[in-house]
């Protein structure tokens, strides 16, 4: 089975990373088993943040890596808390501080329009000229008041009205299969399958 180091050290993404990988012969291992610390993430588009992030792990490990970057882009915020979505409030990262700060930037907003965005990237090797890149989005829009106890980051302020939930309100597998970021692993595991 082929190792590839996930390039995070958010819990819950690699939760959600680790299932979605469940079905393919590929085990993925947290970066933090290497003691591999965080990426700097300092470029203005997602693209370009995965792919150094997957650049970092791969180099300092040797193996093939995957990395993810991914946020909330709100539409009457000009598509902001976008890449600086895990830092909206400041240092250090707070994702009960950042929901505070989303709930209060749309005070007075009519258009509560938003989507999370996912760009994955996977590296077989540190200068892999030709990663293999997936994208994802997921449309919904931002409410008040929290509902749900399940995901992480803005979840439990991201609603889905087709479903009458927010995305906190669902169970993993249906997150997961319906998720910018399920969207995205089920590109790149279609890439991957493409490419033998």
């Amino acid at each position: 089975m082929q190792k590839i180091v996930l390039a995070s050290n958010n819990a819950g993404k690699l939760l959600e990373l680790a299932a979605l990988l469940a079905t393919v012969e590929i085990e993925p291992v947290p970066q933090s088993t290497f003691n591999v610390p965080e990426a700097e993430e300092p470029h203005p588009t997602f693209i370009e943040n995965a792919l150094a992030k997957a650049r970092h792990a791969s180099r300092l490990t040797g193996l093939p890596a995957l990395a993810d970057d991914s946020g909330i882009c709100v539409n009457a915020l000009n598509g902001e808390p976008g890449v600086h979505s895990a830092r909206f409030a400041g240092e250090p990262k707070s994702d009960a501080r950042n929901n505070e700060m989303l709930v209060r930037s749309l005070v007075g907003k009519a258009d509560r329009r938003a989507h999370y965005y996912c760009v994955i990237v996977m590296v077989r090797h540190v200068d892999d000229p030709q990663p293999i890149i997936a994208e994802g989005a997921w449309h919904g829009e931002i409410i008040d008041t929290p509902r749900g106890s399940g995901g992480f980051g803005y979840d439990p302020y991201f609603y889905l009205p087709a479903l009458g939930k927010t995305s906190a309100e669902l169970e993993s597998a249906h997150k997961n299969a319906i998720s910018h970021r399920g969207i995205a692993m089920q590109a790149l595991l279609a890439r991957l399958r493409e490419q033998g």
